[in-house]
């Protein structure tokens, strides 16, 4: 292979790298608070959780969860808290349809690939999507400073706790540092 190709082969793989990340994120964050009031936090599961994480999933969480905001200068805490992170699980069928076009794309126009052969088909795929959210509140004031959303396909338990540190991570990018607001 040519010297020249190796630089476009290396971006190609590193953009196909990039584009088979498993987890969307959302974040949003008050832009009034000081996050360099916040040095400590507990994690709270809601009250009303009906689906818990397994053993792998929780320790992925807090694990990721600990050593983030630990580069932000919080750290964990059982008591006295500045900042409470309540966390919500949820789970959902969902179906994905995906419809072919009618025939084959041809320079002149559309056409069947052969004869008899159907002008389109459709797919159904069947899968369970999981989202995690992670609401950052202010101990004192009990108001919202920060959510974090996080939605990726769920299956096995070694699996869904890789994507639950990926998502707890790209949540944490988006935290804001003390330096950077009000």
């Amino acid at each position: 292979m040519p010297k020249y190709l190796w630089p476009f082969l290396l971006a190609v793989i590193l953009l196909f790298l990039c584009a088979c990340s498993t987890v969307s994120v959302k974040t949003d964050f008050d832009p009034a608070t000081s996050f360099a009031q916040y040095r400590a936090y507990n994690l709270l599961a809601p009250s009303n959780e009906t689906i818990g994480l397994s053993p792998s999933g929780e320790k992925a969480l807090r694990e990721t969860l600990r050593n983030s905001l630990a580069t932000h200068g919080v750290m964990e805490t059982d008591e006295n808290a500045d900042l409470h992170i309540v966390r919500h699980i949820s789970v959902k069928d969902k179906l994905h349809v995906y419809q072919s076009g009618a025939g084959v794309p041809y320079r002149y126009g559309r056409y069947g690939a052969w004869a008899g052969a159907p002008y389109g088909y459709t797919d159904v795929s069947q899968y369970t999507e999981g989202t995690l959210i992670l609401d950052f509140v202010d101990a004192k004031t009990q108001k919202l400073v920060f959510r974090g959303i996080a939605s990726a396909t769920v299956t096995d338990s070694v699996t869904n706790a890789a994507r639950i540190k990926e998502a707890v991570q790209k949540i944490m990018q988006d935290y804001p540092h003390p330096d950077q607001v009000k």
